[in-house]
């Protein structure tokens, strides 16, 4: 049995087109999720196949190709459960390096490597696009950059799983949205009651209230989040695989240059302060967050039905919680878990009676 190459399968996911539509999308900072209408692919095009220009043969399979046996055999559910996972893990890892660098540094420093990676890897071709295409990229840049920037400040100030939970209202307001059904009123009433335990029986760091600039921070990270779904939608249909990811992951990390890079140079300057060290660590957490989840949830959408993919996605306040748990010892009380728990539940309701 051949062996799976890892570097391999992150440059081949990087340069499959991104998800269908109806599927969430974003890093968190990008991370992640899909949302692209159709495959992504410009009408000229093969599917699956880069236009106009040569790439590496791992990076030119088909999209209609059975994937190397060896990642074969992992069942397509525990990609999305490991890119979950990492995502997460990169968020809680991030959080120590906002004393040194701050927090706008630290996300500017993270977007700009993780940008580095997109543009290495998927070389864009920008010669001959709609000028409306390339402002769809640049608008998605800037959602990225609003949402990544508000959301590390919400969990700067905030509980993980609290910060996640409110986040992710983003999408299920875009869901709701354009569901277009009465029913899904019942899906809002819960997420509003789940949001209701979060705000107002919630506990921050020593049972004291939640910090309202933090859950503020939130609320906008959340609409930041169901612009950047929007934009995807746009944006994956104009340019081919991660092409306009790595475009608009770009103009994210300029678009936060004004508010972190003098604050990144002054954390790497400090007296005692060990540049080198802290630049691995961020670029460490740029491929926890977002590039390897990336791949791993690419490798998953071509081996799984859209719809589960997305009931699984929503189970993310849930391991962000768990993973604010072990990482960083937050503890969440009842209140919070059942916000939480209304949530998830929401966004499952809403995935599964939406229509398709």
């Amino acid at each position: 049995m051949p062996t799976p190459n890892p570097s391999e399968t992150v440059a081949e996911a990087l340069a499959m087109p991104p998800a269908p539509k109806g599927e969430p999308a974003g890093e968190r900072g990008g991370r992640r999720r899909g949302g692209a209408p159709g495959t992504g692919t410009p009408p000229d095009a093969v599917p699956g196949r880069p236009a106009g220009r040569r790439f590496p043969k791992f990076l030119r399979r088909p999209m209609g190709d059975p994937p190397a046996e060896g990642w074969g055999r992992i069942p397509a559910p525990l990609f999305c459960l490991v890119a979950m996972f990492l995502v997460q893990l990169g968020i809680a890892l991030s959080k120590p390096l906002f004393g040194p660098l701050g927090v706008s540094g630290t996300t500017f420093l993270r977007l700009s490597f993780a940008a580095v990676i997109l543009l290495a890897v998927t070389r864009p071709r920008l010669r001959g696009r709609r000028p409306r295409d390339l402002a769809a990229a640049g608008l998605l840049g800037m959602a990225s950059a609003g949402m990544t920037l508000l959301f590390a400040g919400a969990i700067d100030r905030l509980p993980m799983g609290t910060a996640a939970t409110i986040e992710f209202l983003g999408p299920l307001a875009v869901a709701l949205v354009f569901a277009r059904r009465a029913s899904h009123l019942v899906w809002a009433l819960l997420a509003a009651g789940g949001v209701a335990l979060l705000t107002l029986l919630g506990e921050g760091g020593g049972g004291s209230s939640l910090d309202p600039v933090g859950l503020m921070y939130a609320f906008g990270a959340a609409a930041c989040y169901a612009a950047y779904i929007l934009f995807t939608d746009k944006v994956g249909a104009a340019f081919q695989g991660f092409q306009g990811l790595a475009v608009s992951m770009t103009v994210g990390a300029l678009t936060l240059a004004p508010f972190g890079l003098g604050q990144a140079w002054d954390g790497l300057t400090a007296p005692g302060a060990s540049p080198l060290t802290l630049l691995l660590a961020v670029a460490g957490v740029s491929l926890l967050l977002p590039v390897i989840p990336y791949a791993l949830e690419m490798t998953a959408l071509r081996r799984m039905p859209q719809r589960v993919f997305s009931v699984m996605v929503s189970l993310e306040p849930a391991v962000s919680a768990l993973v604010g748990l072990v990482v960083l010892g937050q503890l969440l009380g009842a209140a919070q878990l059942a916000g939480i728990g209304c949530v998830v539940a929401a966004i499952v309701g809403a995935t599964l009676t939406g229509r398709r």
